[in-house]
C-alpha cells in the first residue's frame, strides 16, 4: 500500500520536474520474473525506474541506510532490500534470488555505483548472477540526463535480451554483466544517433 502512495508522490513530483519522456515501457512483460538493468546517473534513477516501470520494483539499497531503524522500516515498505557494497554479500544475492523466483521485478545498476561523467561504467558481477540463475526476462534501461530543472530525461527500455545463447554455453557472470552494459549502451547510443 505504502509503496503504491509512495509511487504516485514521486511520479506527480518528477515528471513535470524532470519533464520525463518514456520509450520501450512495453517491451516489460506483465508478468512472470523481470530483471530491469540500468546505468546509474543519479540518486534520482531509482525512484525514476520505480515510476515508469509499469510493474513495482524491488531495488537493493546500501545496507547503511537500514541501520536507522524508522529509514530501515520505511525502505522496506518501498520494496528495497540492504545488500553489502563492496563484498559480496551472499543476504542480498539469496533476497534478489526470492524476489525473482516468486515472479517479481528486481531493478538493478550494475555499475554498483553513480558516475560522476554520465559516461556508462564498468559493472560489477551481480547482474550477470541475477540473469543466469534466475528464470528472469533480462531488460536493459538507459537513462539520459542530465537531471536538470524542466530539461528532458528520457527513459529507454529495450527488448528483452535472449539469455538462452549464454546460460547454454555457460557464460560466466561477469561476461553477463558485460553483455548486459553493452545493451545498456546500444540503447543510449542509438537513441542519441536519431
Amino acid at each position: 500500500m505504502l509503496y503504491k502512495f509512495a509511487r504516485f508522490v514521486v511520479l506527480i513530483i518528477l515528471y513535470p520536474l524532470y519533464r520525463i519522456k518514456v520509450i520501450g515501457k512495453e517491451n516489460i512483460p506483465n508478468k512472470g520474473p523481470v530483471l530491469i538493468c540500468s546505468n546509474h546517473i543519479s540518486n534520482f534513477d531509482p525512484p525514476v525506474v520505480g515510476i515508469t516501470s509499469p510493474r513495482d520494483i524491488y531495488f537493493m539499497a546500501k545496507g547503511e541506510l537500514f541501520e536507522k531503524k524508522f529509514l530501515g522500516g520505511l525502505l522496506t515498505r518501498i520494496h528495497a532490500f540492504p545488500v553489502k557494497r563492496g563484498l559480496a554479500d551472499r543476504n542480498a544475492l539469496r533476497n534478489g534470488l526470492k524476489i525473482l523466483e516468486e515472479g517479481n521485478t528486481l531493478g538493478l545498476f550494475p555499475e554498483g555505483t553513480r558516475s560522476k561523467t554520465g559516461e556508462i561504467g564498468e559493472p560489477l558481477a551481480g547482474a550477470g548472477f541475477f540473469a543466469l540463475r534466475s528464470e528472469a526476462e533480462v531488460i536493459p534501461c538507459a537513462i539520459i540526463g542530465p537531471y536538470k530543472k524542466f530539461k528532458p530525461l528520457t527513459v529507454i527500455y529495450g527488448k528483452p535480451i535472449n539469455m538462452e545463447k549464454y546460460r547454454s554455453k555457460k557464460t560466466s557472470a561477469k561476461e553477463m554483466a558485460d553483455a548486459i552494459m553493452q545493451e545498456i549502451k546500444n540503447l543510449k547510443e542509438n537513441y542519441q544517433n536519431q
